[in-house]
């Protein structure tokens, strides 16, 4: 088992807010820039800032509740909304899909606008980052539907990693799983997840992907649960899965 980061003493205040759920370490760093955060009525100017706890901190002059015990969700992304609280151009998001009564909940990484299947959404701006860390090693795994022509000699020159345009795509298990005329359905497993990786990385393949669907990350899948549809992960089963983290 790796050992763990000590939780124990004085923080960062952003990583003590992004635990509270607040928002992500990065999001509460620009809040404090903004002068939103204040401690005992001072407002906060420097995310370098060391607290045993958040008692007197304010965000937009609103006392911060004590964290709730951490939450996993399995969410089943529709196609057609984007992996965002906000859209300037009015598109759908996440947020517009999801049920309503739920706890504050953030993504854990994202997924394509077109792209469906597996998000997981946390409370806990501690576990979704270090779920989106590629140093933690946490695989996903997808399903693409893609017009054209490849072997399974090429898919499996993925394990070796490429480059395309300058960006370094690390090792991807592809296999064939089936292949209908010029349609062909692919599975891949990834680490890193970078943007649009599987697409940028079929399409330099001379394949068009039409449907690409995330089935898993982790040991999570999006068995059982159909699109839009969120259901939490049991206590005890998550509790094991950070276990196992790095």
């Amino acid at each position: 088992m790796a050992n763990k980061p000590r939780e124990d003493g004085p923080q960062r205040i952003a990583k003590l807010l992004a635990r509270a759920g607040v928002a992500s370490r990065r999001e509460v760093e620009r809040m404090i820039a903004e002068g939103r955060i204040a401690i005992d009525g001072e407002t906060l100017d420097t995310p370098a800032t060391l607290l045993d706890n958040l008692n007197g901190v304010t965000v937009d002059g609103n006392p911060v509740k004590k964290p709730a015990p951490t939450k996993l969700f399995r969410f089943y992304k529709p196609k057609g909304c984007l992996t965002a609280a906000h859209d300037p151009k009015g598109r759908p998001t996440i947020y517009d899909r999801l049920p309503q009564g739920l706890p504050r909940l953030m993504p854990v990484g994202r997924l394509d606008y077109n792209t469906e299947g597996l998000l997981l959404m946390t409370n806990d701006g501690g576990l979704k980052r270090q779920l989106e860390l590629p140093a933690t090693g946490v695989e996903r795994t997808y399903r693409a539907r893609a017009f054209g022509e490849v072997s399974q000699e090429q898919l499996e020159s993925l394990a070796e990693g490429i480059t395309i345009e300058g960006v370094r795509y690390g090792s991807i298990d592809a296999n064939l799983e089936r292949s209908t005329g010029h349609n062909k359905w692919i599975q891949l497993t990834l680490a890193e997840g970078k943007n649009r990786e599987v697409r940028n990385v079929l399409g330099h393949l001379g394949l068009e992907v039409s449907r690409l669907i995330r089935t898993a990350y982790g040991p999570f899948t999006v068995e059982g649960i159909e699109p839009g549809q969120i259901r939490e992960i049991d206590r005890n089963e998550l509790f094991h899965f950070r276990r196992t983290l790095k």
